[in-house]
């Protein structure tokens, strides 16, 4: 396990197996952040040749490992590209997160990255977490790369307490995506509601035992609880498994919260369209349907553990779609939670039903404010690509995401709920609402405004995030392949702002 630490030392003298130094890209050339100046005084006249024989430019993404000689006392330096502006927390969050990938055999690493504030340090800690997370829990062979025991953050403020408290927030932080990244990358045979079920339970025991744990209240309602509580729209879509539906419903209530906080995230633990059934590439990686769930857990926990001053109420309802002869049809009438009848076109389009239960469960705990948080339609990726989510909702709400995804280093993008769509979701004529409309254009805006049927009228934002939970392609900055756990940190920052008002 790596121990994260803050010091105030020379990064020309300190002794690590490796050195890591930002380089800011000017149109002078490149040069050392200042955080490494004594590594500029160290090489002197010979820096600016030295980094040009080495092809080192300063631009993001950029690593360039070089052996050193007698010029500082660590044996390996390695450059990383910090782009053009070094104070900026998203590139030396990324940054950071490179040079985790760049260093993978040593014991001890020394980061000379722009640190000269506490978010800086948090930006560092937080990207160097995240940037060398690796998921091995299924390799035979673990392979030989092995985590430093020791990374040292090279900061003149390292002995503030607000220096420190930075750092450990990050890595409360670091531990909430990781936990989201784990549960998203796991085998859809092994993470079925039950199983996911016990995954929370499991975390939730682990971050509420001890001495000074927070207090966070867990249920776990299963199929039955599911049926009395008339959660016909969690049920419709988990009726075609073998696997029963559940919910998760979690509560972070400390003394003198200033405001109460509604997450919900959906949780379909496999996806293979039901009855309107997906092409086969299509569910490649339908196990990371349940990202919405994943980070609404694990951005509950670490509220609880950074200790904010908001009710939090948390459900995460989560059911597996498949075929069977249970399955729910196109044409089916079903009644949601709230009262309301939903006819069903699509059983493809199953995240709308998970979510319109638990948005009315939410609403029930009359919140200030209601945030859900999904995977929820391809029209959202299409529009908007593999890293930037999409963000709709009320007029008081949809601003606020967007500060808080800026806050944490998270591309948003708000989208419009237009008066024809609730037209189109009134379309049906046997029942209130109709799930479906094949129409082409407008897929995932005609999912956000079914969506807010269910919101009772309260403050609300929904995140569609499709496409943003898995990287299928190489590493960049802090996020590896695979799960990303994106999301997670944007939530933790609304809640911040909400606590301090």
């Amino acid at each position: 396990m790596t121990t994260y630490s803050l010091r105030s030392a020379s990064p020309a003298k300190t002794r690590a197996d490796a050195v890591v130094v930002g380089v800011v890209a000017g149109e002078k050339g490149p040069r050392l952040c200042d955080a490494a100046e004594d590594v500029s005084k160290a090489y002197g006249r010979r820096l600016r040749p030295f980094l040009s024989t080495m092809g080192v430019t300063g631009k993001a993404g950029e690593s360039v490992k070089a052996p050193t000689r007698d010029e500082v006392n660590a044996p390996l330096l390695v450059f990383v590209g910090l782009g053009e502006d070094p104070t900026d927390p998203i590139a030396v969050r990324r940054a950071a997160g490179v040079a985790a990938r760049s260093v993978p055999n040593a014991a001890s690493v020394a980061l000379a990255l722009p640190s000269e504030t506490p978010e800086l340090i948090a930006a560092v800690v937080e990207g160097h977490r995240l940037g060398g997370y690796t998921f091995t829990a299924y390799k035979s062979k673990k392979g030989e790369t092995t985590e430093p025991s020791d990374v040292v953050v090279l900061t003149g403020i390292a002995r503030r307490s607000e220096a420190v408290e930075a750092l450990e927030r990050a890595e409360i932080l670091a531990d909430a995506v990781a936990l989201t990244r784990d549960w998203v990358n796991m085998p859809p045979r092994d993470c079925t509601p039950p199983l996911l079920a016990d995954l929370v339970t499991a975390a939730h025991k682990a971050t509420t035992k001890g001495r000074g744990a927070p207090k966070v209240k867990l249920e776990v309602f299963d199929h039955e609880q599911l049926a009395e509580m008339g959660c016909g729209g969690i049920l419709s879509v988990g009726n075609s498994s073998e696997s029963p539906s559940r919910l998760a419903k979690l509560t972070w209530a400390p003394k003198g919260a200033v405001a109460h906080l509604a997450l919900v995230g959906k949780g379909v633990t496999f996806d293979s369209g039901g009855l309107t059934i997906k092409p086969s590439s299509s569910m490649v990686n339908m196990k990371g349907d349940m990202a919405g769930a994943a980070s609404v857990v694990a951005a509950t926990l670490a509220i609880a553990r950074l200790g904010l001053p908001i009710k939090v109420t948390t459900f995460a309802p989560m059911a597996e779609n498949m075929v069977s002869a249970t399955a729910t049809r196109p044409g089916d009438v079903i009644t949601m939670h709230n009262g309301r009848t939903v006819e069903i076109a699509n059983t493809d389009a199953e995240g709308r039903m998970l979510l319109g239960d638990a948005l009315s469960l939410a609403v029930d705990e009359k919140p200030d404010v209601v945030i859900d948080i999904a995977t929820l339609t391809g029209h959202m990726q299409l529009a908007l690509g593999d890293k930037v989510g999409a963000v709709m909702g009320t007029d008081d709400q949809v601003p606020a995401i967007l500060a808080a995804g800026v806050a944490a280093g998270e591309q948003h993008w708000r989208m419009p709920i237009p008066e024809e769509m609730s037209e189109r979701i009134a379309g049906s004529k046997v029942a209130d609402l109709l799930q479906h409309d094949w129409v082409r254009w407008g897929g995932g805006l005609y999912a956000s405004a079914f969506l807010r049927e269910f919101t009772g009228g309260l403050p609300w934002a929904h995140l569609d995030i499709a496409g943003k939970e898995m990287n299928l392609g190489g590493p960049y900055g802090h996020v590896p392949s695979g799960a990303t756990g994106f999301g997670v940190t944007t939530l933790v920052a609304f809640a911040r702002a909400l606590a301090e008002g």
